[in-house]
């Protein structure tokens, strides 16, 4: 079976240059080059699609540096795995990873496993967090545009005649706020009370 080793390479701006790049993956031996002037946090990068679609099992990609593919640990490893799961190897050039060997995979795996139980402490903490807030009586999320304070103004503003929409400028709120918290029957019934 013949392999292939595919490169890809990628700047952010149309004012760097690609040559350095290109040069190294030319010298480790890639067949083909793929390339992307794109910043690196575009989930859309047709070079480095180009570039998936033309690896089969027994190819490797090999790039010059890793945040040429992306910017967290958590995304760079999820790729990985799944050029592993497709029997992709993968090289790092400057980051002297090379997954086609076994002390590579054994680095990534080592990687994935500490990516993961952080994944893993921070919803724990995260959980712990809150748990502790709701015994102290507090609870997340926004507050609440439209205190009781607030609704009871709006109530006695409608009641008294005041058109809802001023009702809502006076608030600080807009109108399918008021109605949101002073329901429309509830406000027509002030109205005429």
């Amino acid at each position: 079976m013949v392999t292939h080793r595919i490169g890809y390479a990628r700047i952010s701006t149309r004012d760097q240059n690609l040559d350095l790049q290109r040069d190294a993956l030319q010298k480790a031996g890639c067949d083909k080059i793929y390339k992307d002037t794109i910043s690196g946090t575009k989930s859309q990068r047709p070079g480095l699609d180009q570039a998936l679609d033309n690896l089969r099992e027994g190819d490797t990609l090999v790039v010059w540096k890793l945040d040429r593919l992306g910017r967290s640990v958590k995304d760079l490893l999820d790729f990985a795995g799944g050029l592993n799961d497709r029997g992709v190897g993968f090289v790092s050039l400057t980051d002297a990873i090379d997954t086609t060997r076994a002390s590579g995979r054994f680095f990534f795996n080592v990687m994935a496993s500490l990516a993961q139980m952080e994944r893993e402490l921070m919803v724990e903490r995260t959980q712990a967090g809150l748990q502790a807030a709701r015994q102290q009586g507090r609870v997340g999320g926004r507050k609440r545009i439209m205190p009781d304070a607030k609704i009871r103004s709006a109530r006695k503003l409608l009641k008294q005649g005041t058109p809802p929409r001023e009702v809502a400028d006076t608030l600080g709120v807009s109108v399918p706020t008021l109605y949101r918290w002073v329901p429309a029957t509830g406000a027509t019934q002030a109205q005429k009370n």
